[in-house]
């Protein structure tokens, strides 16, 4: 897709065993400013040259995508590859000229591109993107892959093959996980929480944009604080889907300025452990989930044995089913299922 060669700078290229949402390797911030608008008439090829060398002589990240990009979105494609060569030879009018310089000087604010031109493709979907919502990265595309292949094949709520598939989605930032399998499967309906307004409106106004309001549910909610409203208006669901904050609160430090400067840090901190808002996932599955149900997590690859074994001694419904890893071969989603029949044999054997 288009955004795939940029967005694997968040996917921490040959980074630290860290392994967390998007790390890039810390490089030092400088002082940057903007290059003076041309005096004569210049080609959106010669743009994307001079924002290119720009970007690389100040030190943002992947420069080339970067001035392809917003010099693309802004002639009305998604990539420089899909424009024809006469538009890309002719001269840029004066106002698209000047919309030009400014996108771009937002980039080198060390703006993410997907902030800069406000949108973003997930999956098959393209959606609205601002700051300070997070920015989906391309393995939460291979966790929903996760979860339609369960949902498609294995109905567990007891209803056979016709049965009624429900979603809760724990942080939703801009929609992305929701809005992708509520596209993939008609018969379902999902509720989403967030503890960010800023995010429950972009979803909200995501979803309206794809059509997909009526089956989806959002609201304001932080799972940490409230509980209770979670499990008051989210019951009996297929399957619990997060990608939560897991970074461990030291690596909060070496995130790049992209991320640091723009992202709401909520979405990203995950505690000493990383595993804060994790833990109170697990705890409330068992009350959300229908017998069989299942939980998807996008966690840090040192999480997996690490969950494992905590629910192990603290959650008794749930049962840890597998761990999966991405496409870079990393650990990187945990797969669990709710067994209300454990608890049950507990207590016959008592």
């Amino acid at each position: 897709m288009w955004r795939r060669s940029l967005s694997a700078g968040y996917r921490c290229f040959g980074c630290r065993s860290v392994g967390p949402k998007g790390i890039w390797g810390s490089h030092a911030v400088r002082t940057c400013s903007a290059p003076a608008l041309p005096a004569g008439r210049i080609t959106a090829l010669q743009a994307v040259d001079l924002w290119r060398r720009h970007f690389e002589e100040r030190g943002v990240t992947e420069p080339d995508h970067s001035s392809q990009y917003i010099i693309a979105h802004l002639l009305g494609a998604k990539t420089i590859e899909s424009l024809e060569q006469g538009k890309l030879t002719e001269f840029l009018s004066q106002e698209k000229t000047e919309q030009v310089w400014k996108l771009c000087s937002r980039r080198l604010s060390r703006m993410p591109v997907q902030y800069v031109i406000e949108e973003w493709d997930f999956r098959d979907l393209t959606l609205k993107m601002r700051p300070p919502v997070f920015i989906p990265r391309p393995e939460t595309e291979e966790l929903v892959e996760l979860v339609l292949a369960d949902l498609e094949t294995e109905p567990r709520t007891g209803g056979g093959a016709g049965a009624q598939h429900t979603c809760l989605e724990v942080g939703c930032g801009s929609g992305a996980i929701s809005l992708s399998l509520l596209k993939s499967l008609p018969q379902l309906k999902a509720s989403a929480v967030d503890q960010s307004q800023d995010a429950v409106d972009l979803t909200r106004e995501n979803a309206l944009r794809l059509g997909l309001q009526d089956r989806l549910q959002i609201y304001h909610i932080d799972v940490m604080k409230d509980a209770d409203a979670v499990l008051s208006l989210c019951s009996h669901v297929s399957a619990l889907v997060s990608n939560p904050p897991y970074l461990f609160s030291e690596d909060m430090t070496t995130l790049e300025p992209e991320i640091l400067r723009f992202e709401d840090h909520a979405a990203l901190d995950g505690g000493e452990d990383g595993l804060k808002v994790i833990k109170q996932i697990l705890t409330l599955a068992p009350q959300i989930l229908s017998n069989h149900g299942r939980v998807y997590l996008e966690v840090d690859p040192r999480h997996p044995p690490l969950i494992q074994r905590w629910v192990e001694v603290n959650v008794e419904e749930m049962h840890y089913v597998e761990t999966r890893h991405d496409i870079s071969g990393r650990p990187r989603f945990c797969i669990l299922q709710k067994e209300e029949s454990h608890k049950h044999h507990k207590l016959d054997l008592d």
